[in-house]
């Protein structure tokens, strides 16, 4: 039903449900993290009138290694997706979830958790997000995708060898890297004259 991608590494969609109507995804090493991008797979949509509140929980020394649980926004049936700034979430500036002791975080000091919790649209409506997770400008949007593109790039060109150096595999595809920095230089292009040309 949801997914969670955390900006320029990691893509999960395998969230935990802890309740019927609460879903975790595990962050490890969340330290380094500074972009969580959370989103509706398409395959189940919420119930009419239905929303999903995203909060994020981290291990607080401070509370003796308890989670703290942020409010970071919402996602919707009209609003499948939001992006979410990580790295100026503070400590000791948790409040009121909706999670309880179900999804408490791993006794790993370096793991974290972004939840999901199915909720009435009025009652999203009437929540206040932590004002540092905010990111819903276009700038942020296209710097995202900016440093997304980036990854692929470098990723797909670390596997780079040239003719000499191939070995026929009759079970692998190779792609021209010319391909992919094609479509690179393309994308960028687009975005950059319409960041939403790619919901048509």
């Amino acid at each position: 039903m949801f997914g969670c991608l955390v900006a320029g590494r990691l893509v999960q969609t395998d969230a935990v449900q802890v309740s019927s109507d609460k879903f975790v995804f595990n962050l490890p090493d969340y330290e380094n993290v500074n972009h969580v991008v959370v989103f509706m797979l398409g395959t189940v949509p919420f119930p009419a009138g239905m929303g999903g509140a995203v909060y994020f929980s981290f291990p607080d020394p401070a509370s003796g290694g308890g989670a703290v649980w942020q409010l970071l926004g919402f996602i919707t049936n009209d609003k499948p997706s939001a992006i979410f700034k990580m790295s100026g979430l503070k400590a000791g500036e948790g409040g009121a979830h909706p999670f309880g002791m179900m999804a408490s975080s791993s006794s790993s000091p370096s793991v974290a958790q972004v939840g999901v919790s199915v909720e009435a649209l009025d009652q999203l409506a009437q929540q206040i997000p932590v004002s540092s997770a905010a990111v819903s400008t276009v700038d942020s949007f296209l710097h995202f995708t900016q440093k997304m593109l980036d990854s692929l790039y470098n990723f797909a060109s670390s596997f780079a060898v040239s003719q000499a150096q191939m070995t026929p595999n009759p079970s692998e595809t190779f792609i021209p890297s010319s391909c992919i920095l094609k479509w690179y230089e393309s994308f960028q292009r687009r975005m950059t004259q319409n960041p939403n040309f790619w919901k048509n």
